[in-house]
């Protein structure tokens, strides 16, 4: 009689998150996507760091559904192809994060362009970094209001020419302005600004930080702070960086609360992809009420450019108030690639071609709803283009390859590195031996994957590029009318 009675409760509770998750499709929600760069996942108060402070992105985790196992490529250009199209990396032409290699392909239907089409305004703050010619750039791929540093990151080579955190040159729509403030403060100054400005229709806003990738610089009084914890310059830009965001965050709900957005927009925040790897250090970094403070690493092992969880795991935080439970803990294998249906839905769309990713929209309604299992499949894909990837489907050179496939349940790494994650998040045990069908299987499902992408690897000797738009038109602003001034907005 029990085994009955719970067997028509969860046909039920499947029966009932159908019908709200029918409700929600279509509904159209403004949405505000914060996506950091290598934050990866436990820094933040609210995963268990132990000293960090991040009260304000701390209270946002409280107000969502949150995704406990959601997972990036072990690098940005790579997740960023697949959060944009719903399919992996490989399949969007992206095997690094430079060069031609970068440049995610033009003949898919990205999420901005879906939601344009479905009714949205679009508009991007930050990091875009998935190709520098103008066919590839963001006003190009969908999106209406563009406010972007060069490639990936402020002050590299592909950047505006010695370009800085602090008053950097952005490229605003067509022109390129100078701004005032810290970059992270800027771009959601002009996020906030445009906003603002279209609060009346349904928009698409993507906060896209550099922070916190290196080189790690923070606002001055973020700094400050943890210099006078004793952090080495470094640590001390790494963490500000990250507190500096999380201010950020404040600002941003406060206004919507201002603004009469607060229950009609959906909030998600991401990294996009596992932890820089000076977070692996156990050094001592200073010291505070008597206390050491050192490093948190959640347990996991590897960092950004590694396959194992420490280089894909991520935070992934959706806020909707009045529709999304809080507090909700969501356990469900997911994954960047599913970014794009659950958005589309939301908007009411249909997909008119296969992807990759599924919408997480069930889940969101009701994390024990039935959720298939799958292999998700990761590869670094640094490899050299003397190597090229016929060379590297089964490379494990740390920092220039690996590859991994994940279950619910268990991990594969580098094809002979069998980790069961349930039991062993912290992957210290290779079940290889105790696992062969496992194994086995997951072999062989990573190898049909590699044969169906390699096709779709289009960029692969194509090296040829462009002039970089971001030193040809900056120069040629800069000769004739130069760089003006754009004045912080009023918010």
């Amino acid at each position: 009689m029990m085994l009955k009675m719970r067997v028509l409760s969860f046909l039920f509770l499947s029966f009932m998150s159908f019908v709200y998750c029918e409700e929600l499709k279509g509904t159209k929600p403004n949405i505000i996507f914060i996506l950091t760069d290598d934050q990866g996942k436990g820094q933040l108060g609210c995963e268990g760091h132990p000293w960090l402070e991040t009260p304000y992105i701390d209270k946002l985790f409280s107000e969502s559904s949150y995704f406990s196992d959601f997972h990036m490529s072990p690098t940005c250009t790579p997740s960023r192809a697949a959060l944009m199209t719903g399919n992996y990396p490989f399949r969007n032409g992206v095997t690094h994060t430079g060069g031609a290699r970068a440049r995610m392909t033009l003949k898919i239907e990205t999420l901005p362009e879906a939601l344009k089409s479905l009714g949205y305004t679009t508009g991007i703050f930050g990091k875009w970094h998935l190709g520098y010619e103008e066919a590839y750039q963001p006003h190009s791929r969908g999106f209406d209001e563009v406010f972007i540093h060069g490639y990936g990151g402020i002050g590299q080579p592909m950047d505006v020419p010695n370009n800085k955190y602090e008053n950097p040159i952005i490229r605003h729509n067509e022109t390129f302005v100078k701004t005032e403030g810290f970059c992270t403060d800027v771009f959601f100054d002009q996020a906030l600004a445009w906003i603002k400005k279209s609060k009346d229709k349904p928009f698409f806003a993507y906060i896209s930080t550099n922070a916190p990738h290196g080189p790690y610089i923070a606002p001055k009084d973020k700094r400050e702070k943890f210099k006078k914890l004793g952090f080495k310059s470094g640590d001390a830009g790494f963490y500000g960086m990250i507190e500096n965001i999380d201010d950020n965050v404040g600002r941003l709900m406060t206004k919507l609360k201002q603004w009469d957005l607060d229950e009609n927009t959906l909030v998600i925040f991401m990294s996009d992809n596992g932890f820089a790897s000076l977070v692996i250090n156990e050094k001592k970094l200073g010291q505070r009420n008597g206390e050491d403070l050192y490093s948190y690493q959640a347990g996991l092992r590897g960092y950004k450019k590694t396959p194992y969880e420490g280089g894909t795991l991520v935070p992934a935080f959706f806020r909707w108030k009045g529709k999304f439970k809080a507090g909700n803990k969501i356990s469900g294998l997911s994954a960047h690639i599913d970014l794009f249906p659950t958005l589309v839905e939301l908007a009411g769309g249909e997909i008119q071609e296969k992807r990759d990713g599924r919408s997480l929209l069930p889940l969101l309604q009701n994390p024990q709803t039935k959720w298939n299992d799958r292999n998700l499949f990761f590869h670094i894909g640094r490899w050299g283009n003397n190597v090229g990837p016929d060379g590297s489907q089964y490379d494990k050179r740390p920092g220039r390859a690996g590859f991994a496939v994940r279950n619910t349940r268990f991990r594969l790494v580098n094809h002979e590195e069998l980790y069961d994650i349930e039991n062993d998040p912290g992957e210290e045990n290779n079940v290889a031996k105790q696992y062969p069908e496992v194994l086995q299987e997951m072999q062989k499902s990573y190898d049909a994957w590699w044969h169906e992408m390699r096709p779709q690897m289009v960029n692969e000797g194509h090296q040829k590029m462009t002039l970089n738009p971001f030193h040809v038109k900056y120069k040629e602003q800069l000769d004739s009318v130069g760089i003006p001034l754009l004045a912080r907005p009023q918010l």
